[in-house]
């Protein structure tokens, strides 16, 4: 994904918080940059949490702290962000921007939006957002994790975890594979995000 020319001083501190943070949480481990990791908040809500490239997308969220200018980005983990808009914050540090999710974003990986301050510091990360493709699929390579009659778990190599739904009889837990299919915020299992599967490749 490509980088903005204002974005550039921060773009190697962007990459290794995208490297760094996992999806299910933002970890305390060291990164190169002067942001304390407890300062970098989990941006509350993206509406819709799946679509194609073009697709206006509902940030919000309440938890930042007060800043003097704020940024809205899109990237995904290990390349780098994209700056979209600039967002006026409330007194209590609140956003809502909408944004348009970019002509370039892959479909083979999730996607996160990141707020950022006047300096390109991080301060804030959503949850991943989904790209479909013209079909509507999303593809994520990854191995199944578990497995059982009613709940199959499956991890992609960004660390996100899905139930998967429909044909997956010939999933073995362990083996890598590519899965296409529809992307659900909600599933029958543990009510995780979830993918109904219409293609499985090795």
């Amino acid at each position: 994904m490509r980088q903005t020319s204002r974005s550039s001083r921060s773009s190697t501190a962007m990459f290794a918080i995208l490297a760094v943070f996992g999806p299910a949480c933002l970890s305390a481990q060291a990164h190169p940059t002067s942001v304390a990791p407890e300062e970098i908040r989990r941006i509350q809500s993206i509406s819709p949490q799946s679509g194609p490239p073009g697709t206006l997308v509902s940030v919000s969220t309440l938890n930042l702290p007060l800043e003097a200018r704020v940024h809205v980005g899109v990237g995904a983990m290990g390349r780098g962000f994209e700056a979209l808009t600039e967002a006026e914050q409330g007194r209590w540090g609140e956003i809502a921007v909408r944004v348009e999710v970019p002509a370039d974003s892959p479909w083979d990986r999730p996607i996160v939006f990141i707020a950022f301050n006047a300096i390109f510091a991080p301060i804030g990360m959503s949850d991943p957002f989904h790209v479909t493709n013209d079909e509507g699929l999303v593809r994520r390579t990854g191995e199944v994790t578990s497995k059982s009659d009613d709940c199959v778990l499956f991890m992609d190599r960004d660390g996100y975890t899905y139930e998967l739904t429909g044909p997956t009889n010939e999933l073995q837990v362990g083996v890598e594979v590519r899965i296409d299919g529809v992307f659900f915020n909600t599933g029958p299992c543990s009510g995780g995000p979830t993918i109904g599967v219409s293609r499985i490749l090795p």
